[in-house]
């Protein structure tokens, strides 16, 4: 298992690989087969997506990196008055447009979603668990629960929560053994693909 796992906060030079990297490991789900229908340009334009997500962690909250690179978490910090919270993305929606192109209407609706559902930070302080990924080569090895691990340390110490959206059975379970809880039913698209909308909450740890 993961146990002696070395995990890093990223810089800017880590951006490309990691990028690659989550592309790599999301690129299977039905989600993204939903969000990119075509073969030939799920990848590419996963990473160009996911870019945006990578480039304004690094600035502004936390992209963990484990070991040589089998597993990445992005962190965006949603606190509220409690503390600091991340910026929107600058000209977000033309960098969104630029990154996904033709597909452009179904990432649309997906961020519909994810915005109507997301906990509102004043009110319950959180970082949000943008995106969790290991390599296909290394899955199944601990990876992914001890980069959850790593960052929780640093919530429970400040006695935040955490929250994400889950987009596959298998994460959703191992999000579940960290403490998250499904909040409200599953998001369906329109394809019957699911995720789920998920709240780690603050104390979870003491309250074992």
């Amino acid at each position: 298992m993961a146990t002696d796992l070395i995990i890093t906060r990223a810089t800017f030079a880590d951006i490309k690989p990691a990028t690659r990297l989550i592309a790599t490991a999301f690129e299977p789900l039905d989600v993204c087969r939903w969000l990119v229908p075509t073969d030939s340009d799920r990848l590419d334009v996963l990473e160009r997506y996911f870019t945006i997500f990578t480039e304004h962690a690094v600035a502004h909250g936390n992209l963990h990196l484990a070991g040589d690179g089998q597993g990445a978490a992005v962190w965006l910090p949603h606190r509220g008055a409690k503390g600091r919270t991340a910026p929107e993305v600058v000209d977000y929606d033309l960098h969104l447009a630029a990154a996904v192109g033709e597909h452009l209407d179904r990432f649309a609706v997906l961020e519909q979603h994810f915005d109507a559902r997301h906990p509102d930070g004043d009110r319950t302080p959180h970082d949000h668990l943008a995106l969790l990924a290991v390599h296909p080569d290394h899955q199944g090895q601990g990876i992914g629960g001890a980069l959850l691990d790593h960052h929780h340390a640093e919530l429970d110490s400040e006695h935040l929560g955490a929250y994400l959206e889950a987009a596959s059975k298998d994460s959703r379970r191992l999000y579940e053994e960290h403490g998250y809880e499904d909040l409200g039913t599953p998001i369906t698209l329109a394809g019957g693909e699911r995720l789920w909308s998920m709240l780690r909450p603050a104390g979870w740890r003491a309250a074992r």
